[in-house]
């Protein structure tokens, strides 16, 4: 079976998280310099049978798109142009840094490693991709 692969992008960095083969559980795969996001995203469509995409769509508390949408749509377009038979799925991922934060405090993490910006993206493309998965 496919996989569905998660993206958390940012303007520095992008947090990508993958999900297991029978799409029940999301697992933390890396964090990318967003430079290098379409040939890494290349590696692993091939290499893991990534049939989905869920990318996260930032919004405000108002519901209103953050700024760095267009920027997540050019980049949905390059994927779209790439891969034309993978699904691209947006997402809502309001509140996923601050609750990858607080996971990592819940479960221990030292001040130092949560200072980790790539782990905080890392984390919260996991949750993106778990909150898809409880939905199928």
């Amino acid at each position: 079976m496919s996989k569905i692969l998660a993206i958390d992008y940012g303007t520095k960095r992008t947090g990508f998280a993958i999900s297991d083969d029978s799409r029940t559980f999301a697992f933390g795969l890396s964090t990318q310099e967003t430079k290098n996001n379409l040939s890494y995203l290349k590696s692993k469509i091939t290499s893991e049978k990534i049939d989905t995409i869920v990318i996260g769509i930032p919004k405000k508390l108002n519901n209103e798109f953050a700024q760095i949408v267009p920027e997540i749509e050019r980049f949905i377009t390059q994927i779209q142009q790439a891969y034309p038979s993978i699904n691209i799925v947006r997402a809502d991922e309001r509140f996923t840094s601050k609750m990858a934060f607080q996971s990592m405090i819940d479960n221990g993490v030292k001040k130092k490693n949560r200072q980790n910006k790539a782990l905080v993206d890392e984390i919260a493309a996991t949750l993106i991709l778990q909150n898809y998965l409880e939905t199928l």
